[in-house]
């Protein structure tokens, strides 16, 4: 039987990254990013999740961007086998009529969230019992 993923929240550890993040589609993988994503189906594709303030020093391998987003990631050790832990989340900030971009990798879960809806999304993982921190 599958964990129950509202066991997670309670008490999880949560931060916020202090910068503020682009997402950027870039001719080619940009030094210093956050992630970068290949995706070969759509054009050989490349999206970088960079520090908004490095912008500058990569602007001839920028083919667009969206910025303003803060990163929360979510510092707990979740099970493999958990079903049901992003779709709880994804659902409780759609409630809030947030809008997210997630990344996980194989022992953190990463949420983007605009920077204009980062209160509401703190006040919202703190309902939910996590201890949210900037850092």
């Amino acid at each position: 039987m599958s964990p129950n993923p509202r066991d997670y929240f309670r008490n999880g550890e949560v931060y916020v990254w202090k910068e503020t993040f682009a997402v950027v589609k870039a001719k080619r993988p940009l030094s210093g990013s956050f992630a970068i994503v290949h995706d070969r189906k759509e054009t050989n594709e490349i999206t970088a999740i960079i520090d908004q303030a490095k912008l500058e020093q990569h602007k001839e391998n920028i083919i667009e961007y969206d910025g303003d987003w803060k990163i929360i990631t979510f510092d707990m050790i979740l099970p493999l086998d958990m079903v049901g832990w992003l779709a709880e989340l994804a659902d409780e900030f759609a409630e809030e009529g947030i809008s997210i971009l997630i990344l996980s990798t194989f022992s953190t879960d990463h949420v983007l969230i605009q920077d204009y809806d980062l209160a509401k999304a703190m006040k919202k993982l703190e309902s939910l019992g996590c201890r949210v921190q900037e850092r």
